[in-house]
């Protein structure tokens, strides 16, 4: 990564009280822009650190720099000068430890998104500010029975969380499987979006575009513009694909090839279930096993309606128009040829997490998410709350039991979707809009449909100390769609 010149890291260093994304610093040119970027180069997969005789430590780096996105220079935020960061790759019973350093100009912290650790000290503890020019010393212990499956690690200091991943500062985390499943290749996707102008800086945000979650003008996958990558026929590959943009929806497809879930966000299916698309939330993961079938294929993300809010047609909102693009947005192409591979062997099956609905539940509670104008937010501006109120760190919300099971009843009653996020405690999901699921559905980021309802179910196992529960359409989070929940 190149270094950037002062005035550089002063406007990178304005993130949130400028309203500009990455303080105006850049990552993604406009699609008018005579430099463009530049599509069809190789799929490259992030650095990787493995664990080793149960622990891995690593040092994270967060900074600003010149940084190859879309195949042109960018000024960029990345972890050790690269977006996405470095994979880490742990084992359940692993001590992960990461030493954060800050070297942006604003303070930062650590999310490890989707992992079963805990919140307190420094650990996965969402209050901890690091100052910059300082670091902080992260130490995660997965249990011995941490489920295997993808994750990812992003900054979460509260109104800069949008900017901050918005400027490239995401990585993946993948729990290694106790029993392996045989593949051909396995390929790390982090699919992010972003902005930038003619000039390689990122472009401002306006209020419109925030209050309703911004989406970037091109989608990424591991810093590419529709990178492409090869395979022979029959070859068996499993994708594990992150959902890192700040507030876009990916309908994905993958024609004319045969897919299967293995499983989604942490949760491993019992056996693969077969699929010809599937929807991922911003945080969502996607463990997709892909056998693959002679010729080209190109995966592509299709519009997504997630809900208006009435007179929000500011800039940028052209962007989420399905006329836009009607065969959806290249993100990354499969070509396959050659000569057949020979088949491998079944996928194990999997034990799975349980099931809560014959669980002794002690305590039921509403959880209301609502956003709109009128609210108290100022002249043209929205609150986002949840229970009628905007985020406050010196405030508990919710107190739990520890070691207890609990119903909550997430009901959205506003005209948009959004994605619920609980940190350190997974979510089994019993109902959407009173419809009882067949089987023990489990996320750790859950849909809520524009005036809608999901009924869901926590065991509060493990753990004791405060985190968090928010929308996942980042730009809501930071504009206050965020509690705080202690478990004691």
């Amino acid at each position: 990564m190149q270094p950037i010149s002062r005035r550089q890291a002063i406007l990178l260093g304005g993130l949130g009280a400028a309203g500009t994304v990455a303080g105006g610093a850049g990552l993604i040119w406009t699609l008018t822009s005579p430099s463009g970027p530049v599509s069809g180069g190789e799929l490259t997969q992030p650095q990787e650190e493995r664990s080793a005789d149960g622990q891995l430590q690593v040092r994270l780096e967060a900074a600003p720099g010149q940084i190859l996105l879309a195949g042109r220079q960018a000024t960029a935020f990345g972890y050790n000068g690269s977006v996405p960061g470095p994979t880490l790759r742990v084992r359940a019973g692993d001590v992960l430890k990461i030493k954060l350093v800050n070297n942006l100009v604003q303070a930062t912290n650590l999310h490890v998104h989707g992992l079963h650790v805990s919140p307190e000290g420094n650990g996965d503890n969402v209050f901890v500010s690091v100052e910059p020019g300082s670091s902080f010393d992260y130490e995660y212990n997965l249990p011995d029975d941490h489920p295997p499956g993808t994750y990812w690690y992003h900054p979460h200091h509260h109104g800069m969380v949008a900017d901050q991943i918005f400027g490239g500062l995401f990585g993946a985390i993948i729990v290694e499987d106790p029993e392996p499943v045989e593949t051909s290749a396995e390929r790390v996707l982090v699919v992010s979006d972003t902005t930038i102008d003619g000039t390689g800086n990122v472009a401002a945000v306006p209020a419109m575009e925030r209050m309703m979650g911004r989406e970037g003008q091109l989608i990424l996958v591991n810093g590419q513009s529709d990178p492409q990558f090869s395979a022979r026929p029959g070859q068996r590959e499993r994708w594990r694909i992150i959902n890192a943009c700040v507030a876009r929806y990916l309908r994905l497809r993958l024609d004319g090839q045969q897919l299967q879930l293995l499983g989604m966000d942490f949760c491993r299916f019992p056996k693969p279930e077969t699929v010809d698309e599937l929807l991922l939330t911003p945080g969502n993961r996607a463990d997709l096993l892909v056998t693959t079938t002679t010729g080209d294929s190109v995966l592509r993300a299709f519009y997504q309606n997630r809900g208006s809010m009435p007179g929000m047609m500011g800039p940028g909102y052209s962007a989420r128009n399905p006329a836009d693009q009607p065969d959806g947005a290249a993100l990354a192409t499969l070509r396959v040829s050659g000569e057949p591979a020979a088949p491998l062997t079944a996928v194990p099956a999997y034990r799975g997490l349980g099931d809560l609905r014959s669980s002794t539940v002690s305590a039921r509670r509403q959880v209301i998410l609502a956003a709109g104008m009128g609210m108290g937010g100022g002249a043209g501006m929205m609150r986002f709350t949840i229970n009628g109120r905007e985020f406050n760190e010196a405030r508990t919300d919710t107190t739990v039991a520890a070691g207890s099971v609990e119903e909550w009843t997430l009901t959205n009653t506003s005209p948009v979707d959004h994605p619920f996020h609980l940190h350190v405690w997974p979510m089994q999901i019993i109902e959407e809009n009173g419809q009882g699921l067949d089987t023990a559905v489990w996320q750790d980021v859950v849909n809520v449909p524009a005036n809608g309802r999901v009924k869901i179910r926590v065991a509060f196992k493990d753990f004791r100390g405060c985190s968090v529960y928010h929308c996942h359409i980042l730009d809501h989070e930071d504009l206050g769609m965020m509690g705080v929940i202690d478990v004691r």
